[in-house]
């Protein structure tokens, strides 16, 4: 299984998924078609099927021109407003592209009808990888939009039990951001301070930060850490849900006090993962 991360608009990623035996391809979160069809050209591969994570225009709003120029492909989600939808998948639904197995999850909070994607081969020693859209980003998550914040806690705490060495492959660039806001909440934390002083040269270098880990992830990502005591501390509040709600309100406050930053990765048109890779390489 290869990953092809590639930046699109401002802060967006979407993602090209290779099962290299059969050389059969999925997309995830088409916003850009073109560019897509670009990379599947260059990397001689057939694409099948399109996984869309949510509604929102930023993630789906390439599906009707994809759809267009390639007849008959699946686009796949579990939101009926998902532009193009032609079949709407149910949470714990198992797909198969090749020898790559696809478990759906639903995981609302930032949408009603947010899916993310479980991927992972038999057999294989590259870790397994999930497509988390806007409901899991490194050290942060997507805003409470559509959904209660005991929703989108059941949801985070669901993701928290795949894999440790799952890798993150979320919907958009705002690690520093987020990782500014982990360090307000814990800053005693030195697992926030090493990933942030990484997180500074990757965007001072305009590389990417995906993908993390989720093992990583707990030990960083405050949404992911309602009940460690310094964020309840932080929060003021005891309750999973009401810690979660809470840190929703003060990331918010906290991104609106900030100054705008420029994107990461805006210049470049994709990179290429191997799942057990440290770096990216075409």
């Amino acid at each position: 299984m290869k990953v092809k991360v590639i930046p699109v608009l401002e802060d967006n990623y979407m993602y090209l998924v290779i099962e290299e035996l059969t050389r059969e391809a999925v997309a995830v979160d088409v916003a850009v078609p073109k560019r897509l069809l670009e990379i599947v050209g260059r990397e001689g591969v057939s694409l099948t099927a399109v996984l869309t994570t949510h509604h929102h225009w930023d993630h789906a709003r390439g599906n009707p021109e994809l759809a267009r120029l390639r007849p008959g492909l699946a686009v796949l989600g579990a939101d009926e407003r998902i532009f193009s939808l032609t079949r709407r998948l149910a949470h714990g639904e198992e797909l198969r592209f090749g020898a790559i197995h696809v478990r759906c999850l639903l995981t609302p909070g930032h949408t009603a009808g947010h899916m993310s994607y479980f991927l992972w081969e038999d057999d294989c020693p590259d870790p397994p990888a999930l497509f988390s859209g806007d409901a899991l980003s490194v050290a942060g998550c997507g805003s409470c939009l559509e959904g209660s914040a005991q929703q989108m806690y059941q949801s985070l705490a669901e993701l928290g039990t795949l894999p440790p060495e799952t890798k993150v492959f979320c919907g958009h660039e705002h690690t520093l951001s987020n990782l500014e806001f982990a360090q307000k909440v814990e800053p005693c934390n030195d697992h926030v301070r090493a990933k942030l002083s990484w997180a500074k040269k990757r965007d001072e270098d305009d590389v990417p930060t995906v993908p993390s880990t989720l093992g990583e992830e707990r030990l960083y990502n405050p949404f992911l850490r309602v009940a460690e005591e310094p964020v309840r501390k932080f929060t003021g509040k005891a309750v999973p849900a009401d810690v979660l709600e809470t840190l929703c309100k003060e990331r918010a406050r906290f991104e609106q006090a900030g100054e705008p930053r420029q994107p990461q990765a805006r210049a470049l048109l994709a990179l290429q993962w191997g799942l057990l890779s440290a770096a990216p390489h075409e």
